[in-house]
């Protein structure tokens, strides 16, 4: 037997190998499938972040119908499925919004407001044009 007490190891590769890997958008090709495909998940710690790729992945992951509530500020602000703190709490106190732990963050928050606020302006096609001149002229 296999799973007999004291005799955990395995012996050889396993018997029934796949010969192409799972696609979670092969069959459901729901809105909501396209919707967990494209999803960012920023504010979480590296573990957190390949956890829901996995969940994502082998279509695992649920997405929430309704806020839940945060454990810091105790509103209905999480719109994030498994998260436990809404993402202005967790940037604040600088933990990862799932599990809680006080790690490096893959994406910050605030590094985003930073390019958004960079990124607003748009140049024109003139400004761009000029600024192929220059470099050309270099």
């Amino acid at each position: 037997m296999s799973s007999q007490k004291g005799n955990v190891a395995r012996s050889g590769p396993q018997k029934h190998q796949n010969t192409f890997s799972f696609k979670n958008h092969k069959f459901d090709k729901s809105i909501q499938t396209q919707k967990i495909n494209v999803k960012l998940h920023d504010g979480v710690c590296q573990h957190c972040k390949e956890v829901l790729k996995w969940r994502v992945k082998y279509s695992k992951y649920k997405a929430l119908s309704k806020p839940k509530k945060c454990v810091k500020c105790l509103q209905r602000r999480v719109k994030d499925s498994y998260h436990i703190m809404c993402k202005p709490c967790a940037y604040e106190l600088e933990v990862c919004a799932k599990c809680g732990k006080k790690t490096l963050l893959c994406h910050l928050i605030k590094n985003q407001k930073k390019t958004e606020n960079i990124g607003n302006k748009v140049p024109t096609i003139e400004e761009a044009a000029e600024g192929m001149k220059k470099v050309m002229v270099i």
